[in-house]
Parts: C-alpha cells; structure tokens; sequence
C-alpha cells in the first residue's frame, strides 16, 4: 500500500489507498449483534479511518434486500443466507453480491410458545406429537434464503421432523416475532436477540434451543454490499472493515463495554429495546465469567474473538449454499467452492485487518460438529447436502 498513516487510528489517508467515498450509507436491523456498526459510529472508529457511516434502520429483511439492490444503501449489516440467495437469484433476480467480513457468531436462538413448551419440552416430543398427527405446528423464520430459516429447519430434522411437510413456515420480521407469538399467530419462531428474550421475559414463549447449540460458532450477520459497489470503492470497503474490526474489538474487551453498548442501543433510533433486556443479551447472564477468549453474551454471542469471528470464512458460505440445495431452493449442486471464493472478498478483508492490526487465520475453511454430529468442513459440500434424510 502507499500514502500515510494518522497516528491515533492507523488510517490510511493520502495517496492511491484514500477511501473513494467519506460517507457510506449502511443498513441495518433492530437486533443486539447491529452493535459493531452502531458502535463504529458512535464512537468515530469509522472516522478514524477516513469515512463516516451514515445509518439507515431497517424494519424487514425484504426491505434491506431492495434497498441494498436498488442503491439505497451502499452496505448492509445482513443475513449471510440472505446476500447468497441473492446471488443465486432465489426468489429474486440474481445480483452479484460481496461479503466483505463477519459482523458476529452466535446470538440466536429457536422459542416456542409456552403452550407447544408445555407439550413438548424437546424436540423428540415434538416430534413424536407431530408424526402422530396431534399438531401441525406454525414457526416463524425471518427470511426464506436465511440464516435463522436454516437454523429453524435443520433443528426441526434432526429430529425427524421435515419442516415443509410437518410445519406451516411463516416469514415475520424479527422485531414482531414476539408480539405474534403472544398473539398466539406462531408456535414458534428462530431470530436474532433482543426478541427471543423479550418472548421470555413478557411470559409469551420459552427458549428451545439456542442457535450455537446447531452450530457452535456459526456465522451471523455480516457486512454486506453488491459487487459492483467493491469493484467501484475498494479503499472505501477495506476502511469499512478495519473500522468494524476496532469496533468489534472494544465490544469483546470486557463486559463493561458491552454494557455500555446496550445502553447505546436500547434508544428508540437504535434497537429500541429495553436496556436490562439488551444488556442480558450482550454482556451474558449476571455473574457469567468472562470466557478465555473473550467475553460471550446470551447464546454465545461473539463479535471478535481475536479476529476469529469477524473473518469470512469460505466455508460458512458453501453451508448456506448447501442448505438451500438440501431445502429445494436450488435445483443442482452450485459451483459451492467457486462461489464462495467470488462472494467473499477475503482480498479486501485481508488488507482491512492490517490496517487494523489484526491477525489471520492459516486458513479460509474451517471445521464444526453441528447438533447432529455431523461434520462440516467444506470438503465435499455436494456430498454433505446430499447425505441428509430431510431433504427435497
């Protein structure tokens, strides 16, 4: 790289490395795991590194899809399911997209309704209402290519219980998740944190299994924007990422940090959410010890973890993409590996972190254990999305 550095931030600010836009315009959902981009503007990380994130609240994830499409906003704190299913063109024309990092892990989890609970306090007795016949139960997911859509089915599999057959699958934006749950319109839903824990704390539902129980570790959210947009501002989105990963460094020093983040994001122009509420979901239970590698909050959540987290992993990718061909909304195998390697910019993420001094991984995939006890390491993603016994 060429040009020089400001002293206090590391920024690149002369030369040919200038960010190609000062003011970008992000989007982003009501839900705790916004807080590196909330927190990245409210505490001028972004500024640091030559730019200024202009914050655009979303109330649906339809909704941020058109607007990230139609030029409304320049990137998005999104649902990695959701950018890949844009990709792929399921559902919706095809626009080639870009991930340029991850924005957290964990920090989901699948409610039920405390009258299903009561029923069936697992999954194999839910199972075992539903293949005799006694229930058809409603569950709300978020996004029909998402992440919280693909938690919500491999869950419901694993215990034998095929969602298009044995469910009624409703989409609901995840800030009205609890209301309809009290309202009695679901039986369940799988979304982001604050409103599982609203669910819970208002009396109307119970928490079935978190999301870092299907998978341990899995990515969240990330940071989202259309190819054309990374071919056009590349020094734009490298500040981007390195203003992010300050941020998501201060979340993960300590509790204290995440406390006061909670109480940036309880504000009606933020999250819009009780502060105790968000609190919990942020900086974990009271009296949870801080992990070795960071702190974790409610369902593991995770914003740095050394870099571990906010890296975009090739293999997170090829799992979405094997879900949706194991789900039917792919009709054939993707070119997965390929793919992967389009939409994540591991390039500009790479040149991000050392302008934030953060270290690398050895490698771009990496291997989990989901709730089943299977293995997912990318290796033979046709193999791993045929090898399941629900499935379309």
């Amino acid at each position: 790289m060429t040009g020089t550095r400001q002293e206090s931030g590391g920024a690149w600010i002369a030369g040919s490395d200038k960010p190609e836009r000062t003011r970008v315009r992000i989007g982003y959902m009501p839900l705790a795991d916004c807080a590196p981009v909330v927190m990245a503007s409210v505490l001028g990380f972004d500024e640091a590194y030559g730019i200024k994130f202009e914050l655009r609240r979303e109330l649906s994830w339809t909704g941020m899809r058109d607007r990230l499409v139609g030029g409304g906003i320049d990137a998005a704190h999104v649902l990695y399911g959701l950018l890949l299913g844009l990709q792929m063109g399921i559902g919706t024309r095809a626009s080639q997209v870009a991930v340029l990092m991850n924005l957290n892990r964990n920090g989901q989890g699948i409610t039920l309704s405390r009258a299903l609970a009561a029923k069936a306090p697992d999954a194999a007795a839910l199972a075992r209402l539903v293949h005799g016949g006694a229930l058809r139960p409603s569950f709300g997911h978020t996004f029909p290519t998402g992440n919280h859509a693909m938690f919500l089915y491999y869950w419901l599999a694993a215990a034998g219980i095929d969602p298009f057959e044995h469910c009624k699958l409703v989409t609901v934006p995840p800030g009205q998740m609890a209301a309809s749950l009290a309202a009695g319109h679901l039986d369940g839903f799988c979304a982001g944190e604050p409103w599982g824990q609203r669910a819970l704390r208002e009396g109307a539902g119970l928490p079935a299994v978190s999301s870092e129980e299907i998978w341990p570790d899995h990515p969240g959210k990330v940071l989202g924007t259309s190819a054309d947009f990374a071919a056009a501002n590349p020094n734009t989105c490298r500040a981007m990422v390195a203003a992010l990963l300050a941020a998501a460094r201060w979340l993960d020093a300590s509790g204290a940090n995440r406390e006061a983040a909670a109480e940036v994001l309880a504000s009606p122009g933020y999250v819009n959410a009780g502060r105790d509420l968000l609190q919990h979901c942020l900086a974990g239970r009271p009296g949870q010890a801080q992990a070795a590698d960071g702190w974790r909050g409610h369902n593991g959540l995770h914003f740095f973890a050394g870099g571990a987290a906010s890296f975009p992993w090739l293999s997170d990718g090829m799992w979405f993409l094997t879900q949706q061909r194991r789900w039917g909304l792919l009709r054939a195998d993707p070119a997965y590996a390929a793919i992967a390697r389009e939409v994540s910019r591991i390039d500009l993420y790479r040149d991000a972190a050392a302008m934030a001094g953060v270290d690398l991984p050895d490698a771009s995939m990496r291997s989990s254990t989901l709730l089943d006890g299977r293995i997912w390491d990318g290796s033979d993603p046709a193999g791993y999305a045929a090898g399941f016994v629900c499935a379309a």
